[in-house]
């Protein structure tokens, strides 16, 4: 089925091309490109019109530039431009105008992608459902994300991220949502901006998008709760809260983390609430009730919205949790939770949470008791409080739970320093430098955490642990 044709791309861009043809799909790499993709040409760290000849001899249907590549002939089916960034927001503009899809934006701290992925878990139980792939949250990939979007879709889901001030609000504007969720806000991206505060006014900005008579789905428990409400009210959205505030709309009474779920008991509007995550973690369970909340704003079936919450698993090295086998014979094995695509505090805070949660397997392996064992790799961008803020978690409540935290990174020499003897394992300038190391660490029994920055480069710790497996015998979900 055609998503666009060289005249609907024409009419978005205001472009031209020689020649008529239709693109099934929109791609930004060669690597990934399907036939009948329409190839755009961004540039970033390498420029994309180098690689529209080989896109286009992979089949792609044509390809949006601002110049005449080398090696392709002026006839070919080229969409020409003068900003193929710019052409770019402008499908995503007229994408999102002829849909008739009720539109989802996603943003906070922490959680915007697991929660993305929960709604879609949720809505595609009773709809067609279109959401961002991985991360694609910025500048390119909001745009992207909506050209993508097929006009049949009954459901889209957003995600929005920011690095800097100024980033979220033209995205939301872009997008038009139906309803917003700010999943937290948290301390993150502390170099580009002076204070939470700060960090909060700009995750606000995403309610600028809203369309009228929309929801706005926040988050009740942050202190800067009042300033996501305020922008909410001048912008004369609906206001729902999620979280264990007392004035939360959807209030959470209790989360039971068990070793691989966890069962959420809340109060809403529309009465009591009994649901589970397959996936231990409070977090987990305050973003599901904010998902549910937004399924509701949605107004789409509440009770199966409830049940394929629990269908939902965590992306990739998001908390993902595998049980990694060391001996097929004796059947010995250590548990790997895998967080190692970001961290900032309130990230790390809730995955120490997970690991503290979980029940190390007692007098199978070497040391005799399972332990629970932390890798921690630096938390990036936070500002000139960084080394106070890697330090604090030395302090984590419950902390003492954790048999031995490592640390990898210049700024977790700060934590490395601040631990307890006994609890103090080993430190390393780089992930590059300990994952060597890693397998002398751990023994059979042992639950471990790894958990840090993408910068860190600390799934490289994961990736030797899970080189010790026989393969892993099975895969729960944390986040």
């Amino acid at each position: 089925m055609s998503l666009w044709t060289s005249a609907e791309a024409v009419a978005a861009t205001g472009g031209t091309t020689p020649c008529d043809w239709q693109a099934t799909g929109v791609s930004i790499d060669t690597r990934t490109l399907k036939k009948g993709d329409l190839f755009i040409a961004l540039k970033d760290i390498r420029d994309g019109h180098d690689f529209v000849a080989q896109a286009l001899e992979k089949g792609a249907a044509a390809a949006l530039v601002s110049r005449l590549p080398d090696g392709v002939a002026p006839d070919a089916p080229l969409l020409m431009v003068p900003d193929v960034l710019g052409a770019l927001e402008h499908l995503g503009i007229a994408a999102r105008a002829r849909t008739g899809a009720k539109v989802v934006a996603v943003t906070g701290s922490v959680g915007k992608t697991s929660t993305k992925e929960m709604l879609r878990a949720i809505l595609s139980g009773q709809g067609k459902v279109h959401a961002a792939e991985a991360s694609y949250n910025n500048h390119w990939g909001v745009p992207l994300t909506l050209a993508r979007m097929p006009q049949e879709a009954d459901f889209a889901v957003i995600e929005i991220g920011m690095n800097h001030p100024g980033e979220i609000a033209p995205l939301a504007r872009m997008a038009r949502p139906h309803v917003v969720m700010i999943t937290t806000v948290a301390p993150a991206h502390l170099e580009a901006f002076a204070s939470v505060e700060d960090i909060a006014v700009e995750k606000a900005a995403i309610i600028e998008g809203l369309e009228p008579g929309g929801t706005a789905v926040l988050n009740g428990d942050s202190a800067t709760t009042p300033i996501l409400q305020a922008k909410a009210i001048a912008a004369g959205a609906k206001v729902v809260l999620f979280g264990a505030a007392e004035q939360a709309d959807y209030h959470l009474n209790d989360a039971r983390i068990l070793d691989a779920a966890t069962v959420v008991r809340a109060t809403t509007t529309g009465g009591p609430l009994l649901f589970k995550v397959a996936t231990p973690g409070r977090h987990f369970a305050l973003n599901a009730l904010g998902a549910l909340a937004v399924a509701q704003a949605l107004g789409v079936d509440a009770t199966l919205a409830a049940c394929d919450v629990g269908r939902w698993q965590p992306p990739s090295g998001r908390g993902t949790r595998e049980t990694i086998l060391l001996d097929r014979v004796e059947e010995t094995s250590f548990q790997l939770i895998d967080d190692a695509f970001n961290a900032n505090p309130a990230s790390m805070a809730a995955s120490l949470d997970v690991l503290i949660a979980a029940q190390p397997q007692n007098g199978v392996g070497r040391v005799g008791a399972g332990r629970r064992i932390a890798i921690l790799g630096d938390m990036l961008e936070l500002g000139p409080t960084e080394a106070a803020l890697h330090a604090a978690i030395a302090h984590h409540p419950g902390a003492e739970a954790i048999a031995v935290i490592h640390c990898v990174g210049p700024r977790m020499r700060a934590l490395h320093k601040a631990l307890p003897r006994g609890q103090r394992g080993e430190w390393a300038e780089t992930a590059a430098e300990f994952a060597p190391h890693a397998r002398h660490l751990i023994d059979a029994g042992d639950v471990v955490l790894v958990k840090g920055s993408k910068g860190s480069k600390v799934s490289l710790v994961v990736d030797a642990l899970r080189k010790l497996g026989q393969g892993p015998i099975a895969k729960e979900g944390t986040e």
